[in-house]
């Protein structure tokens, strides 16, 4: 029997697209078994309704076995634990991708470097912003060179927190994607290196006060915001309670505030707000996750 635990992740942070992601304390938990035939998939005891063609977590196993000969027969795959929303922004699909490259590799007697379950998720979930902290933990930038993932953890100060908000609508990937323009202008370029750059950095030296300016962005956001239900709302709300900045979690539903340790009263202000709202939200707030997926 296998145990996994898998952290959520969010990407882009503002100005980091499809390059700068964090591992958070919100986790899906997920139990293998080799048997002697057949494949079975549950979720909450129940058989899960998703075709083993869609399933990620099935179908990431399988690659990775077949890519090094690995002679399988059959599996029990059981989703104890859910606690990652699907389709929002969030790191769903990393996590299952992340679930069964791992759980391949522990079957084959742990013969893959992390470089190399890094790469293999990548190859499969296409990028690695959600891959690289949902593995490692932490919150890291990560880019492709050519075929090769580079990577690199960015210190994050001890005092902050995430307040995640999560609607009660999908977004899915490729909806949020195809708002984007297909070109930039050399400031709005500029504009977002300097961000993301002065992000790393205030990370790095724990200059909290200069998060809101550094997430700023003009890539993906501003064009974003449009499809998610009341967000300049929400982030204005969510400034005036003292948030040290307000960000898409990935290509979104999902919003996310950065507040310092300190602002006891942010989690039951915010909650009010949205109690208001048409839609329904659900809120935590947590910690950065440091460990990356963890064998249970």
């Amino acid at each position: 029997m296998i145990k996994l635990r898998i952290p959520a992740t969010t990407a882009n942070m503002g100005p980091g697209f499809d390059s700068i992601g964090m591992a958070l304390r919100l986790y899906n938990e997920i139990w293998f078994e080799e048997k002697d035939e057949g494949v079975e998939v549950f979720q909450h005891g129940k058989p899960s309704e998703i075709p083993l063609e869609d399933n990620l977590i099935y179908t990431s196993l399988i690659k990775t076995l077949e890519k090094y000969n690995y002679k399988w027969r059959g599996f029990k795959i059981d989703v104890k634990t859910a606690d990652i929303p699907i389709s929002r922004g969030l790191g769903s699909s990393a996590a299952c991708i992340v679930a069964g490259v791992i759980a391949a590799n522990i079957l084959m007697g742990e013969i893959m470097s992390i470089d190399e379950i890094i790469g293999e998720c990548v190859k499969i979930e296409g990028h690695p912003d959600n891959i690289v902290p949902s593995v490692i933990g932490g919150m890291v930038i990560s880019l492709m060179d050519k075929e090769k993932v580079v990577y690199s953890k960015v210190n994050i100060p001890s005092s902050l927190r995430m307040f995640v908000m999560i609607p009660d609508f999908k977004l899915s990937t490729e909806e949020a994607r195809g708002v984007l323009p297909m070109n930039y202008s050399r400031e709005d370029c500029i504009f977002n290196i300097s961000r993301a750059a002065m992000l790393i950095n205030a990370m790095n030296n724990q200059e909290l006060e200069k998060l809101r300016e550094a997430t700023q962005d003009k890539v993906h956001q501003n064009y974003r915001l449009k499809l998610i239900r009341n967000a300049d709302k929400i982030f204005k709300a969510s400034e005036e309670y003292g948030s040290l900045a307000e960000f898409i979690s990935g290509s979104g539903s999902t919003l996310m505030a950065l507040i310092d340790k300190d602002n006891i009263e942010f989690e039951g202000n915010m909650a009010k707000f949205l109690e208001n709202l048409d839609d329904k939200w659900i809120t935590h707030l947590i910690e950065a996750d440091f460990e990356g997926v963890a064998v249970l």
